[in-house]
């Protein structure tokens, strides 16, 4: 009692085990009960250059005890509404094994990660890893279609193959457009000079694939954004953290300057939860020992929160 344990406990962010918001751990993937199931895909041996987002999901864990004060949800002066309530409820699974140099059989494992959340019936949001790792997301939703995946992204990754490699963080959304219950793909914020060649974009766009640059995202504006994504669509979202401007994420492996900043991504992504049903979230790349502020890890923590409570909002 001399301790002032008959309080309870503050809890504050340094303090415990480093789960995701703090949220429960569920070592059980056959006992998920949840709307929102956090998953780990630490894998970045699909990387080109600089390596590092494997340990991405441990820091963007870390990140998130910053946002998980309290129980009562976060509230929104300018919506006036209550987010992350109780009543939403969010697990956090752990991560998937990972196989040091085999990409199959580690991309198969988070694919039987991500399976276990769709069988539960609760929405999977995988921390990258490499951007590779969308690919056995994905993977995963086989009769969960028709899906539109909706990516944040400087770069293309749409390169079927190079030198065989064709499972690589420059692959994903050529694999995802291969799918037969992908139905589109809205590629926003690719920029500059990218990993992906000319007959990539000719490829994407024959496919059905909408593409636009940071400024035109800017010059269209929200609504005319969300307009470009079929109504009411199943959307699978991934985010790769060098979508924003590396001034406020250097912490990644491929940074590219013109970036995105936070606000024009969350207007955009809370209207993108009301004009669509999100059923699935990742966001990757993140490297957090190329930036020692940890702001990086912040910004992908609080970005995720945000979505999720409004995704979590919009389906009442």
């Amino acid at each position: 009692m001399a301790h002032g344990y008959e309080k309870g406990r503050l809890d504050l962010p340094f303090v415990g085990i480093a789960t995701f918001a703090k949220r429960a751990y569920v070592a059980d993937w056959d006992a998920i009960d949840a709307d929102f199931a956090i998953l780990g895909a630490p894998f970045d041996a699909g990387t080109q250059w600089r390596s590092g987002a494997r340990f991405g999901p441990r820091a963007i864990r870390e990140a998130s005890t910053l946002f998980a004060f309290g129980h009562a949800g976060a509230y929104d002066h300018e919506d006036d509404v209550v987010y992350l309530g109780p009543e939403v409820r969010i697990v956090d699974l752990g991560d998937a094994d990972i196989v040091h140099t085999d990409t199959a059989q580690s991309h198969a494992n988070i694919a039987f990660a991500v399976g276990k959340v769709l069988e539960a019936g609760a929405i999977p949001v995988t921390l990258g890893g490499d951007h590779s790792i969308t690919i056995p997301c994905i993977d995963a939703f086989a009769g969960q279609g028709p899906l539109h995946v909706v990516q944040l992204d400087a770069h293309l990754d749409f390169v079927d193959e190079r030198h065989g490699v064709r499972f690589g963080h420059g692959n994903p959304m050529r694999r995802a457009a291969e799918k037969p219950y992908v139905t589109g793909l809205s590629q926003f914020g690719i920029r500059n000079v990218s990993s992906t060649a000319k007959e990539g974009y000719d490829d994407a766009r024959a496919r059905g694939s909408d593409i636009l640059s940071v400024r035109q995202f800017r010059k269209l504006g929200t609504e005319a954004l969300l307009a470009r994504i079929p109504e009411g669509a199943k959307v699978y979202l991934t985010i790769d953290i060098d979508g924003f401007d590396p001034s406020i994420a250097p912490g990644t492996g491929t940074p590219s300057h013109g970036g995105f900043l936070y606000y024009e991504v969350l207007e955009f992504l809370a209207g993108l939860a009301q004009r669509c049903r999100i059923i699935g979230i990742d966001l990757v790349e993140v490297a957090p020992d190329y930036d020692r502020t940890g702001s990086t890890a912040i910004l992908a923590a609080q970005l995720l929160l945000n979505v999720i409570g409004r995704v979590a909002k919009a389906r009442g």
